[in-house]
């Protein structure tokens, strides 16, 4: 026991705190804490958008046959129609004068993968109907803007082209997802292998470029995408509105992570500019003008001849 006469060491025990004081901490407290909070929430906004658009960059060699290259929009068809869209000789045309084609597949209403940009038939053939409802024997008959082509199965143009130049292949949203994404593969990369043939693929479905991340991460794939006013009618209900604007801003790319984005000529949201500066390709499309070579990594254009390569 310490004898009453001996000194302690240590400091005095601090006198208690006023009610006045405490107040005044906690306020003070409260007062950084709410200064902070925007820069928080600021930086943690960033960090979500980031997320959600990031895409995966892939490698340059996987990228080389792509960049500063021009691809003919569904072959070199020509305005007057004599040489029609997504034909033989539109693809044989466009690998004679030396540039990549950019085309479209669907599946049939019996399993066949075949190359048509509509959802309808109307506009190419003059025959009512879904594309995707129809039988191939039916689509193999069907004329294409009245000349003596006709709807070509995937294989034929693969056969067409035979690795002269390089294939961007557009895949049609389709509920068949799964089993159009797994039939054009299987073909494509026995084409790959018989010819050496470099292709890519895209498409403005997530779903879709979400499962080429999952099944075939190898190959080099795209987000397509344009302003919300041009995926919709303007009369479209709130919801599919919505849908719109998310994909026009590429706000599905934390499912997809996309090694490009191929986005409609004019003008483009921020966050595609973001993608390219994470090193993913801008893909500009449908270009009617060279111009678009300047702030492009790579072109889809129609109705002009351009260099094949301009980088």
């Amino acid at each position: 026991m310490t004898p009453k006469h001996v000194k302690q060491n240590g400091p005095a025990p601090a006198a208690p705190l006023s009610p006045e004081r405490k107040r005044a901490l906690r306020s003070r407290k409260r007062r950084e804490t709410l200064r902070k909070l925007p820069i928080r929430a600021a930086l943690f906004a960033a960090g979500t958008f980031l997320y959600m658009i990031a895409p995966k960059r892939a490698a340059n060699a996987a990228l080389a046959p792509f960049v500063g290259k021009n691809f003919a929009h569904r072959g070199l068809h020509t305005e007057d129609k004599k040489v029609p869209e997504n034909s033989l000789a539109a693809f044989d045309a466009a690998c004679r004068k030396g540039y990549g084609s950019e085309l479209d597949v669907q599946l049939s209403a019996d399993g066949k993968v075949f190359v048509f940009h509509d959802d309808t038939l109307d506009r190419v053939t003059g025959v009512h109907g879904v594309a995707e409802d129809q039988p191939w024997e039916y689509l193999s008959r069907l004329s294409l803007c009245g000349t003596d082509e006709t709807i070509p199965l995937f294989g034929d143009v693969l056969r067409t082209v035979d690795g002269r130049t390089p294939l961007i292949v557009e895949f049609k949203s389709t509920k068949r997802y799964p089993e159009l994404c797994e039939k054009a593969l299987d073909l494509l990369l026995d084409y790959s292998e018989r010819t050496g043939g470099e292709f890519c693929v895209e498409s403005f479905d997530p779903r879709i470029v979400r499962w080429f991340k999952e099944h075939a991460p190898v190959i080099v794939r795209g987000q397509l995408s344009a302003p919300a006013e041009n995926l919709v009618p303007k009369d479209a209900k709130l919801l599919r509105k919505a849908e719109a604007w998310i994909c026009s801003n590429l706000l599905t790319n934390f499912l997809t992570r996309p090694n490009f984005i191929a986005y409609r000529v004019g003008p483009k949201p921020l966050p595609v500019a973001v993608c390219r500066k994470l090193g993913a390709p801008l893909v500009v499309w449908t270009s009617l003008d060279p111009k678009e070579e300047e702030a492009a990594d790579c072109v889809i254009f129609q109705f002009y001849e351009p260099e094949p390569r301009y980088r």
